[in-house]
């Protein structure tokens, strides 16, 4: 069970770095084929960076977009509320007529 494994494991890391099984083995000139690489390698690098670095954020992130949809759907309810009942801003709401109990 464990020899297949290792088999597979090794076949992947070879297929990605090691240049005379991976792809690049098509490309003639070593040098290139080395500087297409290390390019790739600078790339995988600053993605999982930059992947990493939103996942650490990711919640304070959702928190604080939370918070903001929340203030523009109270600000629309209020604009709705005030075009469609602008007496529920007065300050005799719920009482008769001048303000008095009824």
């Amino acid at each position: 069970m464990l020899n297949p494994v290792r088999r597979l494991v090794v076949y992947c890391w070879d297929f990605v770095f090691n240049h005379e099984v991976s792809p690049l083995r098509h490309i003639p000139d070593v040098a290139i084929r080395h500087y297409v690489l290390q390019a790739l390698g600078l790339m995988w690098a600053v993605a999982f960076a930059v992947a990493v670095g939103s996942y650490t954020v990711l919640a304070v992130s959702i928190i604080g977009h939370t918070i903001l949809i929340a203030a523009a759907a109270i600000t629309v309810a209020t604009w709705t509320a005030a075009t469609v009942k602008p007496q529920l801003f007065t300050r005799s709401f719920g009482r008769g007529p001048g303000g008095e109990h009824e």
